[in-house]
């Protein structure tokens, strides 16, 4: 497997945390803090990941199983360099597309690429739809070494299917169906590498019969393939709500909850104002007691920090 580990190389600010956990290695040192950002596709994941970057100094490791891959920047929906305001990435578009980056080599390499991020005195977020890789990766060891702070973006689901339909139209318009013809092939796995995006099976029958076919049949295989990535992507919503349900109240991993459906229900600098205040705010707030003053305190299923302040919960549901 081809992969590459370089990431965006810059001076930063280092990020100083105090040596006042509660939560100690046997040494007597206290452990490392790791942020980790879970939720479904078009929830916001990577927004709130690199609005909490740029506030506290933190690199970015991805987690989500198609954007490892090389390539299918639109389809798979990576973060752009303009989105990426300058916060360097990990494990973004370094495999191989062509062949299967497994979760023993995630939890490798998300390994490394955290354990260089602390020493260079930054904070680690962890974001991506692929909860499988970050569940592996906690649970190996993960925690007898650092602390974690979960927060889990969400929103409505009737809400949420409005948006990530737009946003297949979107990404059309941006030139998915070329981008994704591109791999296509005749004989094509789609059970392997970059080909298992979402996108690129549903593209397969249209570009099987788009040169034998008049106009019209033609523009009707089209939107009957481009319909197929909207369903298939509401689905993985589905699915990874499940999972996350799972971790929460299974695996019991305690999460601070942050409802974003009013963003999506709002336009303009309303959105904003909402995101910055129901979402990014709560979640900043939270960030900032985990490093600085980390006494976890659960309501009701939702994690907090204790502070001298009040619990800052009034925007999350539990």
């Amino acid at each position: 497997m081809k992969l590459s580990l370089s990431a965006s190389q810059q001076i930063r600010p280092s990020l100083h945390i105090p040596s006042t956990s509660s939560q100690l290695l046997r040494h007597g040192q206290p452990k490392e803090k790791v942020v980790v950002v879970l939720g479904v596709t078009g929830a916001g994941k990577s927004r709130l990941s690199i609005d909490l970057a740029t506030r506290f100094s933190a690199e970015i490791i991805n987690s989500d199983k198609m954007q490892v891959y090389q390539g299918l920047e639109i389809a798979t929906n990576k973060i752009t360099d303009e989105e990426r305001r300058g916060v360097p990435h990990h494990l973004l578009g370094v495999a191989d597309p062509e062949s299967d980056f497994s979760t023993a080599e995630f939890r490798a390499m998300a390994s490394i690429s955290l354990r260089s991020i602390l020493r260079r005195r930054n904070l680690p977020i962890i974001v991506g739809g692929s909860n499988s890789f970050v569940e592996a990766l906690v649970d190996a060891n993960f925690r007898s070494r650092y602390d974690c702070c979960f927060l889990w973006v969400d929103a409505a689901m009737p809400v949420l299917a409005s948006f990530v339909s737009d946003r297949v139209d979107r990404m059309v318009e941006r030139g998915m169906i070329e981008e994704v013809r591109a791999f296509f092939r005749s004989n094509a796995d789609y059970s392997r590498g970059i080909r298992r995006a979402i996108g690129v099976p549903e593209l397969d029958e249209y570009f099987r019969v788009e040169s034998e076919c008049d106009e019209e049949t033609r523009a009707r295989a089209l939107a009957e393939a481009i319909d197929a990535v909207k369903v298939n992507t509401s689905r993985l919503a589905c699915r990874q709500l499940e999972k996350i349900h799972r971790l929460r109240n299974i695996r019991d991993w305690q999460m601070l909850h942050l409802d974003a459906t009013e963003v999506f229900r709002k336009r303009g600098g309303e959105a904003e104002a909402v995101w910055n205040s129901v979402v990014a705010g709560t979640a900043e707030a939270v960030v900032s007691r985990f490093l600085y003053d980390s006494e976890p305190v659960v309501y009701g299923g939702v994690m907090s920090m204790r502070s001298g302040a009040r619990p800052l919960l009034e925007a999350t549901a539990s």
